[in-house]
């Protein structure tokens, strides 16, 4: 993916859309599981690998931090917009899309937190893909991709912020006053 999308408009309608699809699917996901789902027990999908089991979840991932589901939920507050400002400074596509994932798998659990609340910040999240050592979610999904995006990014060095003195796509540079147009 190219490190440098033209306009920050493109960059901010990937995200939105992103988002948008993203929750979309995470958020029916959940409701499907609500649904369909036993209340107790488990549907093989890949033997071995896979079911799907429905898990209202107080805590974070592998169920840590059960007691302390306020400070999770604010903790993913914090971290949405973090990833919104992080998503607003960057010049490169492939940052965009990771961040927009992470935002989602974010957004996604909090929504859970807020809808299946028992007090102030005290609510659980949906899971239902069982991977046998783990209970997870379609966010969840959204979080690792991110993450190991992110890493795959840093590895191969790219940028977050393009350079000031480097041309993005489409620009040239004026002959006679050597700075860049656009």
């Amino acid at each position: 993916m190219d490190s440098k999308a033209g306009r920050p408009r493109t960059r901010v309608a990937v995200f939105a859309c992103i988002v948008i699809a993203a929750l979309a699917l995470d958020q029916l996901t959940k409701w499907m599981a609500e649904t369909y789902l036993p209340a107790r027990g488990s549907l093989t999908v890949i033997p071995g690998v896979l079911s799907l089991t429905l898990v209202h979840n107080p805590g974070a991932s592998l169920g840590l931090g059960s007691n302390m589901t306020w400070l999770i939920s604010l903790l993913a507050c914090v971290a949405c917009v973090v990833l919104l400002a992080l998503a607003w400074r960057t010049t490169s596509m492939a940052w965009t899309v990771c961040l927009a994932l992470a935002f989602t798998g974010a957004l996604g659990n909090l929504i859970d937190r807020v809808v299946h609340a028992d007090g102030f910040l005290n609510g659980k999240v949906v899971d239902f893909l069982d991977y046998g050592w783990s209970v997870g979610n379609v966010a969840d999904v959204y979080l690792m991709v991110a993450a190991v995006g992110i890493i795959v990014l840093v590895l191969c060095n790219v940028p977050f912020r393009a350079r000031p003195d480097e041309p993005g796509p489409g620009d040239t540079t004026d002959a006679t006053t050597g700075r860049r147009t656009a």
